[in-house]
């Protein structure tokens, strides 16, 4: 990447996980980063780490206001999902410069068998998984779009190939981000790359915010055994980014080699 004219890359829930993962590995290649989560002290201290070209902008990609169990907690904000993405994409345009990569991360998987009484849990994964990301990407859309080479890389899951008893709504949103990544994909050719990352069981906190408290104990199990690192998702990131334009590298499965 030319040092001259370094790409601008925006990764939504930033705090912690892939999330915290992928901007210090762009960073490390040249990229100036924009770290959106609703943690607004984890964010700052992280681009306090990395330092110049690195920025923290405080935004919520839902649009409930009284969500608390999510992946990025903090104090909850006043504003509406749009209102503060659309104010966090003005001011990394004018601090920073115009965006070439959304990384559409921020997410939450609050499993459990299906009932009425999870239905916050269901509400909260839709809001936060799906239309989280559908809206994030409507507010940069103007960026990405502004001069040819762009890229879009929408993290979803395993669980968005295969769903299992206790993952029905997470795995529904998961599903319509592969769906809605290959309708995107086509639409915004050549212009714009889509690509589609789908990890298994990887080492994050995840399982911390699960309501149900059987289904909480044993996936938090699971997690504490991962053997792949958020370290190992941004890694495949930042080698799907750095291909040639030519190339475009639509989606990637990938899972620990123990995982069934």
């Amino acid at each position: 990447m030319s040092s001259q004219s370094p790409r601008v890359a925006v990764i939504t829930g930033a705090s912690s996980g892939i999330g915290e993962a992928t901007p210090r590995a762009l960073h490390a290649t040249g990229y100036r980063v924009a770290l959106l989560a609703r943690r607004t002290d984890r964010i700052q201290a992280i681009a306090n780490e990395l330092g110049t070209g690195a920025l923290a902008i405080p935004a919520d990609v839902t649009d409930v206001t009284d969500v608390t169990d999510v992946t990025d907690v903090t104090d909850v904000t006043d504003v509406t999902d749009r209102d503060s993405l659309t104010a966090a994409a003005q001011q990394l345009h004018d601090e920073i410069g115009n965006t070439d990569v959304l990384i559409n991360n921020a997410g939450v998987m609050l499993l459990g068998p299906f009932s009425p009484d999870q239905r916050d849990d269901y509400r909260q994964m839709i809001d936060i998984n799906l239309l989280g990301a559908i809206t994030t990407t409507e507010v940069f859309l103007d960026q990405l779009t502004a001069s040819p080479g762009g890229d879009i890389v929408n993290i979803s899951s395993v669980a968005g190939r295969t769903a299992r008893a206790g993952n029905g709504v997470y795995a529904a949103t998961k599903w319509g981000i592969n769906g809605w990544s290959e309708s995107l994909r086509q639409e915004l050719l050549p212009d714009v790359r889509v690509t589609l990352i789908e990890p298994g069981v990887v080492a994050t906190e995840l399982p911390n915010h699960i309501t149900h408290s059987h289904t909480k104990t044993a996936i938090t199990d699971l997690y504490d055994k991962a053997t792949v690192t958020p370290e190992d998702i941004a890694e495949v990131i930042a080698y799907t980014l750095s291909r040639p334009r030519h190339l475009a590298i639509n989606e990637i499965l990938l899972r620990p080699a123990d995982q069934i």
